[in-house]
């Protein structure tokens, strides 16, 4: 990176937070009660948004502290809004996505029924951030979710597993480091690059046909790396780089789900494609 370009990273960072705290007003309160209209189970998906939307997590995160930004967000534009918890380990409150990734798909697999029985409608939309934009692919190709779900929208979706910028390479050379993961928190070990279930995961082919893709990648993402090892490879999949959208965007892996609302304008593109709108700067702002 050119010099000139890193004296210019802090001012983009302050003015990106600056936008962030003036943005409108119903989102900001909404993010205040994450009960007002979220997980609300009498909600009834209305003609302009007839699917119900899904959040999944990430890896350590749960489903209200991953989401107190963008579950308002979508409410406030008129979707129902459903969050789960899953991979949860016996004695380990809070922090969740950590049990083994394929039991956790068949818990997505519980929850998506409940939301499509509750709504009444035909199919939802899933939006996943990290291992939640990752492992409902396996929800939709083993576990015979594709039916039931019209797009999958990754924000920084770990979908070929990562190398954690290299470290996970090292492991050999710590005997016992690997199998001490793999008892301990196995759905950490799923996720190491070239594991047994990155590699069932993607064998023959990274999608499945019906389903819309969406994978929003940041170059700046320190926890899927290389970061371009989130792209799907597909005809129905559209893979986008936050910074081509803003290159003012300095959001890295958590801040992509939690805190961007560039990405999250992204996101709604891909949900409501009819109705999308160009993503830029300025879209922190609506």
């Amino acid at each position: 990176m050119l010099p000139w370009r890193r004296l210019l990273r802090p001012l983009a960072v302050l003015t990106l937070a600056a936008a962030a705290l003036v943005a409108p007003a119903g989102a900001a309160q909404a993010a205040s009660a994450p009960s007002s209209g979220w997980n609300d189970w009498s909600c009834k998906p209305s003609a302009a948004h007839p699917r119900p939307v899904v959040l999944v997590h990430g890896t350590f995160g749960n489903s209200v502290d991953n989401w107190l930004g963008f579950a308002p967000y979508l409410v406030h534009r008129g979707y129902c809004v459903y969050s789960l918890d899953y991979g949860q380990l016996p004695g380990v409150p809070f922090f969740n996505g950590l049990g083994p990734i394929d039991k956790s798909a068949g818990q997505l697999q519980v929850f998506v029924d409940k939301v499509l029985a509750s709504t009444g409608a035909k199919k939802t939309d899933l939006v996943g951030h990290s291992q939640g934009g990752m492992m409902p692919n396996y929800y939709l190709k083993f576990l015979g979710g594709a039916p039931k779900v019209n797009a999958l929208i990754g924000l920084a979706p770990d979908n070929h597993g990562t190398t954690l910028d290299g470290l996970t390479q090292l492991l050999p050379y710590f005997p016992g480091a690997e199998d001490l993961i793999s008892s301990a928190t196995p759905g950490l070990a799923d996720q190491i690059a070239g594991s047994p279930f990155v590699t069932k995961l993607n064998a023959g082919g990274d999608t499945v046909p019906g389903v819309q893709y969406t994978v929003i990648a940041t170059k700046y993402d320190e926890v899927v790396t290389p970061y371009r090892s989130a792209f799907l490879q597909g005809a129905n999949v559209r893979n986008v780089v936050l910074q081509d959208l803003c290159p003012l965007d300095l959001s890295e892996h958590v801040a992509i789900g939690l805190t961007d609302r560039i990405a999250w304008h992204e996101a709604v593109n891909s949900l409501d494609p009819a109705h999308a709108t160009r993503t830029t700067c300025a879209s922190v702002f609506e």
